[in-house]
């Protein structure tokens, strides 16, 4: 992570080596947090965060399902998120919000305790590399299972529940893949560690139902409603292990990893295909406004705009 100027930190901007708390915090002990991942891109009006509003509207229903109060509204956030890339001067960068239960009881309740609420923003590349991009990852499904949705809200985007994220892609590299991908208790596919899926066959498109209890992605449905525009036929339905081996094309996408190809999956072949790159270079063209299509998922920031 390269460290920049400042960072906001329950509503001032701060140095970035003093963004600091105690080590009692309640969220570092429980996991009692939520966070975001958002990026911002150069484009030719100026640097423009990708759908910020849906975002932090998503950051406060992941803190509702938990029981975490944030003091800051949806605007005030994005707000902030400007304030900090205008104080940073960073064109394209990675921007993380996160929310947590801070310094106060240590017992396993939250209640009474004080919210901490943090954005973060550094200069990232992609997330599984440039070259993964183009040639696509290797991917192996995981002994881990995914989190029920009746255990724990896997809807929400919250810091404990990716524990189960981080065994899976753990287990996965330890064995010589870039990638994991977790099934549910019930045998169905549900998503890669930190991406939501999607299976390419005879033209049409599938992924999992959020009933499988998967987070709800914002690049999930950017992809799907672009897909959709560009011709293709888009279910949400169940998936099992052999729709993965049988497909045509599997790609993955998030925030993070933005539409990355995967060549294969349990060392079944399956190569990158012409839809997935087509979705791909329509997806990076949207949110680095190469097109006039979805403006409004471009949230320019004021401060890095560009003279006309």
């Amino acid at each position: 992570m390269e460290a920049t100027a400042k960072i906001w930190m329950n509503g001032e901007l701060i140095d970035w080596d003093d963004a600091r708390v105690h080590v009692g915090v309640h969220g570092l002990h429980y996991g009692t947090g939520v966070f975001e991942g958002i990026r911002c891109y150069e484009t030719p009006t100026g640097s423009a965060v990708f759908r910020l509003k849906e975002h932090m509207q998503r950051l406060h229903n992941s803190a509702k399902l938990i029981h975490l109060a944030i003091p800051y509204s949806v605007e005030e956030l994005r707000q902030a998120t400007h304030s900090l890339l205008e104080a940073n001067g960073l064109p394209s960068c990675y921007i993380r919000p996160i929310a947590f239960s801070g310094y106060g009881r240590l017992g396993v309740s939250a209640k009474g305790n004080p919210v901490e609420t943090v954005i973060m923003a550094w200069p990232w590349g992609t997330y599984l590399g440039d070259e993964a991009l183009k040639n696509g990852i290797r991917a192996k499904i995981s002994s881990w299972q995914r989190i029920s949705a009746n255990i724990v809200p896997h809807v929400a985007k919250a810091s404990g529940i990716y524990l189960n994220s981080m065994l899976a892609v753990t287990e996965a590299q330890n064995a010589g893949y870039e990638e994991a991908i977790l099934l549910t208790p019930e045998g169905t596919v549900a998503d890669g560690s930190g991406e939501n899926l999607f299976v390419v066959k005879n033209g049409e498109i599938y992924t999992p139902d959020l009933s499988t209890g998967i987070l709800p992605g914002i690049t999930r449905e950017s992809i799907m409603r672009i897909a959709g525009e560009l011709g293709y036929k888009v279910h949400q339905t169940i998936l099992i292990r052999s729709d993965l081996y049988l497909a045509d094309e599997v790609f993955m996408c998030g925030t993070a990893a933005e539409v990355t190809p995967l060549r294969s999956i349990d060392d079944h072949e399956i190569g990158v295909g012409p839809v997935t790159q087509a979705i791909q270079k329509a997806y990076l063209d949207t949110v680095k406004g190469q097109t006039d299509k979805y403006a409004e998922w471009r949230d320019v920031v004021p401060g890095l705009q560009r003279a006309s």
